[in-house]
């Protein structure tokens, strides 16, 4: 590529390599549970949590060797965690997923509300299976696995050498809990619910020194999304939504969350905080707004 074309915001940068940073142990004697951990966005999460010194729960529901693999780069690593199997939609499973985490770690620090799916369908041509099992997994889910650590967190409290919070709640919410998203209105609807449930939870249990926040994504380069940037045209179609001129990487979500699981965020509490490379700056208006 000709240097000179850097500068041209109609040419799409070559893929970015995100920097390495050092870990700093940040989550040292912290235990996490990550749901839907065992691919995409959620196995990087994490990968990165471990990184930082926490002991992990790798949640997943299906293709169990993807979440024995996850346990296996962590404990290579020097980290510790366990991959536990439950449908996060199921109150059963869910309580026996915490229950089982107990056994193994004691308590639960970090909850990163990771798992969801999509269904797609016109409005019209949408079944109740297919809203029910988006809002099951992305909204009925977020709330089971959240009320169980919040239970945790308040029986245990402060622990101040461990964190400044008594625990922590990072839901994965998204781009789409503010831009509407026809097509996907089960999707879109379970994001817009996850958003006031995280801010509404977030201010109940504040005076416990519980902090809530979402991380919400834009177009990451995961499986779930693969047509929209596998192919060079799908790729600079792609671009037209993203001012940045990148594709987002599962690091870039994975970073935020760290920051949102560690003290150094302490101060955060309700917040969405967009990872997009701008998506949700309207980039239509672009031109003739």
């Amino acid at each position: 590529m000709n240097p000179e074309q850097h500068n041209n915001p109609d040419t799409p940068l070559p893929d970015v390599v995100m920097p390495k940073c050092p870990p700093r142990n940040l989550l040292r004697g912290q235990k996490a549970l990550v749901t839907g951990a065992n691919s995409g966005i959620g196995r990087s999460v994490a990968l990165h949590l471990a990184e930082e010194g926490a002991d992990v729960v790798v949640n997943y529901i299906f293709d169990e060797q993807s979440a024995i693999d996850v346990v296996t780069e962590i404990k290579r690593k020097g980290g510790q965690a366990i991959a536990i199997n439950a449908d996060v939609s199921k109150e059963n499973q869910v309580k026996a997923m915490f229950a089982q985490m107990f056994d193994e770690f004691g308590t639960i620090d970090i909850l990163v509300n990771n798992a969801g799916i999509q269904s797609d369908a016109a409005f019209d041509e949408m079944t109740l299976e297919q809203w029910n099992k988006v809002l099951g997994i992305n909204l009925t889910g977020q709330f089971l696995c959240a009320r169980e650590a919040t239970r945790e967190f308040k029986r245990r409290g402060v622990v101040r050498e461990i964190s400044c919070a008594a625990g922590k709640i990072i839901s994965m919410s998204s781009v789409h809990e503010v831009i509407p998203w026809a097509g996907h209105v089960n999707y879109a609807a379970s994001k817009g619910g996850v958003m006031l449930m995280n801010k509404s939870l977030a201010q109940e249990v504040a005076p416990y020194r519980i902090r809530v926040n979402s991380v919400c994504p834009g177009a990451i380069r995961t499986p779930i999304n693969r047509d929209a940037w596998e192919t060079p045209e799908a790729y600079a179609d792609l671009m037209k939504l993203i001012p940045y001129n990148r594709i987002g990487e599962p690091d870039d979500i994975s970073r935020a969350v760290v920051w949102l699981a560690s003290d150094d965020s302490d101060y955060a509490n309700g917040i969405s905080l967009f990872i997009d490379g701008g998506m949700t700056l309207y980039p239509g208006f672009t031109e003739g707004g």
